[in-house]
């Protein structure tokens, strides 16, 4: 009886899964101090969210302090603090120059390529790993864990790799078309918490009189949920809110809690109140809020839809604008979101990303539990740990080495 053919077998120093800007900065430094360095990728080419986020501008970084820039991180900022300090967003922005891709600060402090695209700095990060000879297989989907080696699934068939690091930058949870489908979970070895939508939109039910404000921006609002203020602009959309007003507030929506907009946030309530009793007593509700508090249509419509039947009284008026509560039914499902909460556990890594119960092997990116808003941190985040879990590899392979020199 003829056996089972064993699986086609590759070795290789470093392993790097998943081709998106975690796992190409970590592929960068092994490369760069001298090691083999092989990328599997499942979809069909490299950093398609990445190229995805480019079409909004590709907000690389935010060019603030420090300590401003870890608050972005909430309760992840001490563990990331490290990796943040020692490729933050002057190194970002160096990073990007380095790959002939100049950048610019807008007004809000965000930071973008002037190309304004993810498209040209992609391609020369793609030809210097190229140039320091890192081979890139696209169409590899990770199957996980087989005689201590990892096994995937490739146009070719079936086949393992043995390395003697592996670093792991395989996603979150969102966007399953892009390649982040969280399957990993299954099979990585490793505590993680539940996945969770962040940086995602709102559902709110509203009546048939909103839908002519379908598209329409809040702006100038100030949006507020589990003692968290956001000045972001919103938009409203057939399915709820949408924007990255929202996404600083994720945290609480995602808990229940409550939105609250003040709709006239640079105004005290008395002076609000002040202005709302100039307008005549005989003008309608519409005009009340027009002439007195300054409100655009699509603000009007949110008063009328939350808060109706509105008070005559200047004062009670003011404080319902200062302080109007929109019912809500919840954030959007996790494959809309742009990222994800939960991934793999902090206790589950040492400090330099190393899976506690798997040497050698390395995560970094969305696969870790953290989030942060857009705006920057995201990406930075996702650079910064994946130059970490880098480095740890280049740390583990030479370690390797001197033991066998021994």
């Amino acid at each position: 009886m003829t056996g089972i053919a064993p699986l086609p077998e590759i070795e290789t120093d470093a392993l790097v899964v998943g081709a998106g800007p975690a796992g190409l900065m970590a592929a960068e430094q092994l490369a760069q101090a001298g090691f083999s360095v092989r990328i599997a990728e499942q979809m069909p080419s490299a950093g398609r969210k990445f190229l995805m986020a480019g079409k909004s501008g590709l907000n690389l970084t935010k060019d603030e302090e420090m300590p401003a820039f870890l608050g972005a991180y909430g309760g992840a900022a001490a563990w990331l603090a490290p990796m943040l300090e020692a490729f933050g967003p002057d190194a970002v922005q160096d990073w990007a120059r380095g790959l002939g891709q100049p950048v610019f600060t807008g007004s809000t402090g965000r930071v973008f390529p002037e190309a304004m695209k993810a498209s040209p700095l992609l391609r020369a990060w793609l030809a210097r790993l190229a140039g320091l000879g890192v081979r890139l297989d696209t169409r590899w989907r990770c199957l996980g864990w087989q005689d201590g080696a990892l096994r995937f699934e490739t146009p070719a068939g079936p086949v393992r790799v043995r390395a003697r690091a592996v670093v792991l930058g395989l996603g979150g949870a969102s966007w399953r078309r892009l390649g982040s489908d969280g399957a990993w979970a299954g099979w990585i070895g490793a505590a993680c918490a539940p996945f969770a939508p962040a940086n995602v939109g709102l559902r709110v039910d509203w009546s048939p009189h909103m839908a002519r404000h379908f598209g329409a921006p809040v702006k100038g609002a100030a949006l507020s949920s589990g003692g968290v203020v956001s000045r972001g602009e919103v938009v409203v959309s057939a399915r709820g809110l949408e924007g990255g007003g929202l996404y600083p507030l994720c945290p609480a929506l995602r808990e229940g809690a409550g939105l609250r907009v003040d709709l006239c946030p640079d105004l005290e309530v008395g002076a609000l109140a002040a202005r709302l009793a100039r307008v005549p007593a005989k003008a309608s509700g519409a005009s009340r809020l027009r002439k007195g508090a300054g409100l655009s249509p699509v603000k009007q419509a949110l008063v009328q839809e939350c808060a109706r039947p509105l008070s005559r009284d200047p004062a009670d008026l003011a404080r319902v604008l200062k302080d109007l509560g929109v019912p809500h039914q919840g954030v959007r499902p996790l494959d809309e979101a742009i990222s994800v909460a939960g991934g793999v556990a902090r206790a589950a890594l040492d400090d330099r990303l190393m899976l506690r119960d798997r040497p050698g092997v390395f995560a970094c990116g969305e696969m870790l539990d953290w989030e942060a808003p857009t705006g920057g941190y995201l990406l930075t985040g996702c650079f910064a740990t994946g130059r970490w879990a880098g480095l740890g590899a280049v740390d583990w392979l030479r370690g390797a080495q001197a033991a066998a020199r021994a």
